[in-house]
């Protein structure tokens, strides 16, 4: 009676341990059973460094500031802190049209080299992708029926596979100096729990969406045979838990979870809203073993000479994320990063410093690439 008793004290013990082993963020692995080894080596240390701290992102950070742009070595970050952050956002809109440059006007070829750049420098890519409107050729932002002509047995199928062609061309010649794939996140159809692109909620059914983003990962990985992509699930602000999941295709086709939420004084209380939603991110996450971080945020022109660390850091502290990311520095009445002579740039160097949060010359010293 007691061998029978400890061994099934055993048994309950190991599968306890197994589920809450799976159940932290990331423990269950990549999607994508056919993954590169450089894509699982960089997804096992986002994994570890969930519990060293939060990295600090910044869209189009090499590529341009406030008063310059294409300069060598040149970042508005890395101009006050010395140095840059520890992942960096790109987007991939208007490639689907056979474009040199990009919605923000930033050429591709420049694009290509900067992420080169910075995996050569041992920091993180992350690519969105704002993309147009491949039924009536309208941008990101047209609200017509459109996804449920470009899933298969849709009229403009075909043509969003040429799109999704042009895509894998660019993803697939991401390599390094030894020719092996670069890994990135790449983080399609965000926000779509916002009704302002042609892929959110009112403008298509929760299967469609669904569909849209599983065939998206199935022609990438099994017909472009990409596998050094880590997909991110990343949704605008959400009412619920029940909401977030609802359109979500799948612990098969997503590796991170995140949403997107700015400081709009005149919609929504910002501090409450984060807090809410990132209790609910956190346990989405554990839930399905996957990594979660915040993929957009910021308070544009950052009239709040204090809001680093008097509001974003101790909203960020209370969770384990993998990384926050704020938006491009375009022009002065439109950035979410400081630059030199900007009033927030002695809170900024108080962000910086701070142990909690990790930049790119923090995350070399420790050793995640």
């Amino acid at each position: 009676m007691n061998v029978f008793l400890k061994t099934v004290l055993s048994a309950i013990f190991f599968f306890v341990v197994i589920y809450n082993g799976y159940s932290q963020q990331g423990r269950a692995g990549l999607s994508d059973k056919q993954a590169t080894p450089e894509a699982k080596k960089l997804y096992q240390q986002l994994t570890k460094l969930i519990d060293k701290g939060i990295m600090f992102g910044h869209q189009d950070d090499m590529a341009y500031g406030l008063g310059w742009k294409y300069e060598e070595n040149r970042s508005d970050v890395k101009s006050i802190t010395g140095a840059y952050p520890a992942v960096h956002g790109w987007d991939l809109g208007h490639l689907e049209l056979g474009k040199k440059q990009n919605l923000d006007s930033v050429p591709f070829d420049k694009m290509q080299n900067f992420i080169k750049k910075v995996h050569h420098l041992g920091g993180v890519n992350t690519i969105s992708w704002h993309l147009d409107n491949p039924v009536n050729g309208k941008s990101s932002w047209d609200n017509s029926n459109t996804v449920s002509k470009i899933i298969p047995g849709g009229s403009h199928h075909q043509i969003f596979k040429v799109w999704l062609d042009r895509i894998a061309s660019f993803l697939g010649d991401l390599k390094d100096e030894k020719g092996k794939l670069i890994p990135v996140l790449f983080r399609p159809y965000h926000e779509h729990t916002g009704s302002w692109f042609w892929w959110g909620e009112d403008n298509c059914s929760v299967s469609d969406y669904k569909q849209l983003w599983r065939f998206t990962v199935d022609y990438l990985r099994n017909e472009k045979k990409l596998h050094h992509l880590i997909f991110v699930y990343s949704t605008s602000r959400f009412k619920s838990e029940d909401h977030y999941l609802e359109r979500y295709p799948g612990d098969q086709y997503v590796d991170m979870v995140g949403f997107d939420t700015y400081v709009k004084p005149k919609e929504y209380d910002y501090q409450s809203t984060l807090t809410n939603q990132l209790a609910v991110l956190q346990h989405v996450a554990e839930s399905h073993g996957k990594l979660a971080a915040l993929t957009e945020t910021g308070y544009v022109t950052i009239p709040d000479a204090h809001w680093w660390t008097g509001t974003l850091l101790p909203l960020l502290a209370k969770h384990k994320l993998s990384y926050v990311l704020v938006w491009r520095n375009a022009r002065p009445n439109h950035h979410y990063a400081p630059f030199p002579g900007h009033p927030s740039v002695s809170d900024f160097l108080k962000f910086y410093q701070d142990e909690r949060i990790i930049f790119l010359d923090r995350l070399n010293r420790l050793k995640t690439h």
